[in-house]
């Protein structure tokens, strides 16, 4: 386990290395599991130990909102004075994740043969 937690750390790394020599406008981690999924690739799929490693992860993966909704709890206030731009942003925000999906997906659809 600890073998597979390092690799995906060295993944994290090597893409928050890339994101700062390129000067990329996308984050390190966003990088590094494209360079994950990349080696995985070239290797016909994950070994059993860090296939096993991240399903332990993905079990406890609401602990890490814990942190997040911490600062929500701490920033109360600010939320309460500012409720309209941040529901403007994470509406606006859906509805364009949910249009780049759909214009990708018909476009992925039609190189398809």
């Amino acid at each position: 386990m600890l073998g597979a937690i390092t690799l995906l750390l060295l993944f994290q790394l090597a893409g928050e290395a890339v994101a700062l020599y390129f000067a990329l406008p996308i984050p390190g981690p966003v990088i590094g599991m494209a360079l994950l999924f990349a080696a995985l690739a070239l290797r016909d799929g994950p070994s059993d130990e860090l296939r096993n490693t991240a399903q332990n992860l993905l079990q406890h993966l609401s602990l890490l909102f814990v942190p997040a909704g911490v600062g929500v709890m701490l920033h109360m206030q600010r939320m309460a004075d500012e409720w309209l731009p941040i529901l403007v942003a994470v509406v606006a925000s859906t509805f364009a994740a949910i249009a780049v999906t759909a214009l990708l997906l018909q476009l992925m659809t039609r190189r398809t043969p």
